[in-house]
């Protein structure tokens, strides 16, 4: 990130933000109001805290979200390197999240609800995690966008980023469609996906005398 005409460094103030995560997780208000002024960041890093405040946080963010991709790269080989992580099981499931006001029509629109609050618009954030619960990437979708509609983009998206190894994709039955497991196949990649209680019931039989054998 270039420095500019800014008193204080946007590396810096990213610094900040990072430190407060697992310190105090919080708001960007909170960090700017309470928490940043209740540390010695102020002596460690030499910015005042008059100089940090919830504008200058929430502007950092939107600062550093073009390098997006270069970080998770980043840190998904630190990390590697650093706790010795595997990537051989991945699970992959979408949360969503919702605004009490205007917000991006393009992005931010009415769909499912988790939060039952079908009055808000809203954005699926589709997370990949590896078995040990460590985030691997993660993808922002339009607020309508079935979790089932989600499947190819992720998985093709963490290939192209990471490589087709031979992994393991775990999803719940959200992510189940006739398309989307034909797809899987096609692509000989491996999967253990949630199916409906339903399914469950006309394969009982089969799996009670295989879970025998």
């Amino acid at each position: 990130m270039p420095e500019d005409r800014e008193a204080v460094r946007w590396a810096e103030v990213l610094a900040i933000l990072v430190i407060g995560r697992p310190c105090e997780p919080s708001s960007e208000l909170h960090v700017a109001e309470d928490w940043y002024r209740s540390t010695a960041l102020e002596d460690l890093l030499g910015v005042k805290v008059e100089q940090i405040y919830d504008e200058r946080l929430y502007r950092a963010l939107d600062r550093v979200l073009p390098h997006k991709e270069a970080l998770e790269k980043h840190l998904v080989t630190r990390l590697g390197e650093l706790f010795q992580i595997e990537y051989d099981l991945l699970l992959y499931d979408v949360t969503s999240t919702y605004f009490e006001g205007v917000g991006d029509p393009e992005i931010c629109k009415r769909g499912y609800s988790r939060d039952h609050r079908s009055d808000c618009v809203q954005v699926n954030v589709a997370l990949v995690v590896t078995r040990e619960g460590i985030p691997l990437g993660y993808e922002v979708f339009a607020g309508n966008v079935a979790d089932v509609e989600t499947v190819e983009e992720i998985v093709e998206t963490m290939e192209s980023r990471y490589g087709k190894a031979q992994r393991v994709w775990v999803m719940d039955r959200g992510m189940v469609s006739a398309e989307n497991i034909a797809w899987l196949q096609r692509g000989d990649r491996r999967y253990l996906i949630g199916t409906a209680r339903s399914e469950l019931r006309r394969w009982a039989r089969e799996l009670a005398e295989a879970a025998q054998l």
